[in-house]
């Protein structure tokens, strides 16, 4: 990725801090309570914000980033729900695997879920996942959606199976290799990008992610900078089509989107609006790109709470509709 594409500059920086405004630095200031969730052999970087016995929200990540992609999000609804966000196994702070694959992911989220306490509230919990983040939770909707209040994508990318393989095959060098290790921490600021790439026009979050992106090692002339994510993560790794499950939810399901996301083209959003039953909300955010909690987090929040308000109004009603299948 390169500048032409208006990618977040943290170059001219320089390794400070830029501005941020009052709402994010509440957000951030609202800490979450970190830890770590053993799920299918592996420790699993966890966040949990609220009190357990409330409702459950579980917050996932998107390939390649990490839990605290939530955290300037998950403080909004921490007074009333008990909210978790783990990274990945081989993202984040989490353990690298020898593989991975997609009934592994579907554990860890499961297991978090339980061993945090989501499910111990008053109603079913809500998954939340943006990106890859949506993939396993649409196939929790379907193989565990009576156990689920609903769950909820974020501009998670629908291909189909010949989509899939073109971009497969086109590959991406950035996977398939070793990290580079950068001398200082502001060197490594300065390489931060977005995949796919897109404009950004709030740095604070940018430089928070990249921050938190970041770990630092040992190296034989002393220490540098690497990033945290395995990048051999996807090198046996057997992706699942995810129509089947999205065509089946056994839980309420609502689909966000970046109105000004490229990751889809017109055909796969066509093709994917077919997907889901009949009714399933389907809601572009406007201006948001793919990396909608970057770009657009305020809106993500108000849209999040308005899917919520809508469940839990359906539910009360007794209606059966998309909207509350599930909730019975």
């Amino acid at each position: 990725m390169n500048d032409v594409v208006h990618q977040p500059s943290l170059r001219t920086l320089s390794g400070a801090h830029p501005g941020a405004p009052d709402w994010f630095e509440k957000a951030l200031a609202d800490a979450p309570e970190r830890g770590f969730v053993e799920a299918a052999g592996a420790r699993i970087e966890t966040l949990t914000w609220g009190e357990r016995g409330k409702p459950g929200l579980l917050f996932l990540h998107g390939n390649g980033a990490h839990a605290d992609w939530w955290s300037f999000i998950a403080p909004f609804f921490a007074k009333h729900y008990r909210c978790a966000a783990p990274s990945w196994s081989g993202m984040g702070g989490s353990d690298r695997r020898e593989r991975y694959s997609f009934d592994l992911f579907l554990q860890e989220a499961m297991t978090v879920a339980e061993k945090t306490g989501l499910f111990a509230g008053p109603a079913k919990p809500v998954f939340i996942g943006h990106s890859f983040g949506g993939f396993p939770i649409l196939e929790a909707a379907a193989r565990h959606g009576e156990r689920l209040g609903g769950v909820i994508t974020v501009d998670t990318p629908i291909f189909s199976p010949e989509r899939s393989r073109e971009r497969r095959n086109k590959g991406a060098a950035w996977e398939m290799r070793p990290h580079k290790i950068y001398p200082t921490l502001e060197a490594a600021l300065q390489r931060f990008r977005l995949v796919p790439a897109q404009p950004c026009e709030n740095l604070f979050i940018a430089d928070f992610i990249a921050r938190t992106s970041l770990a630092q090692v040992q190296t034989p002339e002393g220490s540098g900078w690497t990033w945290r994510f395995d990048p051999f993560l996807w090198r046996d790794y057997e992706w699942e089509d995810p129509a089947p499950a999205l065509s089946a939810p056994k839980c309420p399901l609502s689909i966000l989107l970046g109105a000004r996301s490229t990751l889809m083209q017109a055909g796969d959003i066509e093709r994917m609006r077919r997907i889901p039953p009949p009714g399933t909300p389907i809601v572009e955010i406007p201006e948001a790109y793919h990396h909608v909690p970057i770009d657009q987090p305020l809106a993500l929040v108000a849209a999040i709470r308005a899917v919520l308000a809508g469940w839990a109004s359906a539910s009360a009603s007794g209606v059966n509709t998309p909207m509350n299948r599930g909730f019975a």
